[in-house]
């Protein structure tokens, strides 16, 4: 028998998130995929900190040692095969059976719904294939045809709709899918500020009984094993940002949640990084939300 192909040690750090992976990666161990994202995850944030410092000689230190690990694609690579069928499928399948009463409303005499999949992995995904749905892909590192390389947080606004008429609508959406891209900004504040910039390009003009939604996928020890967020922190975060929970689901590495924008466009409610579950074993993700 021939030996199997090693897969080769892939390039350069550029951004953030993922190519579309071949199928030699597949090989890659569910544990070495798990030890691959959190010591990325791991170095992003001490760098997030060298860089508030302002220490050059550790950030340099820690380029060298995210580029020793393969570098963002490797990551990369490693985010595409967690999110595989063989680690539990394609999120958005959860997702589009989480809104099919919905989208059972619509026909081909009404406009599309509007998603904006951020942090997009594929083009071949479940929602892609759905006809109802016109779906806009970004990413900060795109490597696919069919995904803009862009960063949600650079994205231009949609203008003010000052006048209630709906108001740079069309640059607006439905839905965004926001599915393991949270934990992947490295500090506390920017996972606020996206958490607010997405209510900013929600729109509840929609042509179906669907109202303005966010779908969110984030590992579970995101709340059951940190130090400044539980479920229930999360709960009072989104809000206070005028979502009410719509669906949740658990397994044993993910918490998938659907979120209804009901209420104010502004935080209602500051949150800071405030001690919840202390312990040396748990971990530092936390959000902190700035009021106004």
């Amino acid at each position: 028998m021939a030996p199997s192909k090693r897969s080769k040690k892939l390039g350069s750090l550029s951004s953030t998130r993922p190519p579309t992976i071949k199928s030699q990666h597949a090989a890659l161990s569910s544990k070495a995929t798990r030890t691959l994202i959190r010591s990325h995850h791991q170095l992003l944030k001490a760098r997030a900190q060298a860089e508030r410092s302002g220490d050059e000689a550790r950030i340099s230190s820690i380029d060298a040692q995210i580029q020793a690990n393969g570098g963002l694609e490797s990551y990369q690579t490693a985010s595409k095969i967690g999110q595989s069928l063989e680690r539990g499928g394609d999120s958005s399948k959860l997702l589009l059976d989480w809104i099919k009463p919905q989208l059972n409303e619509w026909n081909t005499s009404l406009p599309k719904l509007r998603v904006l999949e951020v942090g997009a992995l594929s083009t071949k995904n479940v929602i892609s294939r759905t006809p109802s749905l016109e779906v806009s892909r970004i990413d900060l590192n795109s490597q696919e045809p069919g995904i803009l390389k862009q960063d949600f947080m650079e994205r231009p606004l949609p203008p003010a709709d000052t006048d209630g008429n709906g108001n740079g609508d069309g640059e607006r959406f439905h839905l965004i899918s926001l599915s393991l891209v949270l934990n992947y900004v490295p500090d506390a504040t920017g996972r606020g500020e996206m958490l607010k910039r997405c209510v900013k390009f929600l729109t509840s003009n929609c042509p179906i009984s669907l109202p303005p939604t966010l779908f969110l996928v984030l590992p579970v020890a995101c709340v059951d094993n940190s130090r400044y967020v539980t479920e229930k922190r999360l709960l009072e975060i989104l809000s206070s940002l005028g979502f009410e929970l719509a669906q949740s689901k658990r397994t044993s590495k993910l918490i998938y949640q659907l979120w209804n924008h009901t209420g104010a466009k502004t935080p209602t409610k500051s949150f800071k990084k405030e001690m919840l579950n202390p312990g040396h074993t748990r971990n530092n993700f936390s959000i902190i939300l700035k009021k106004g």
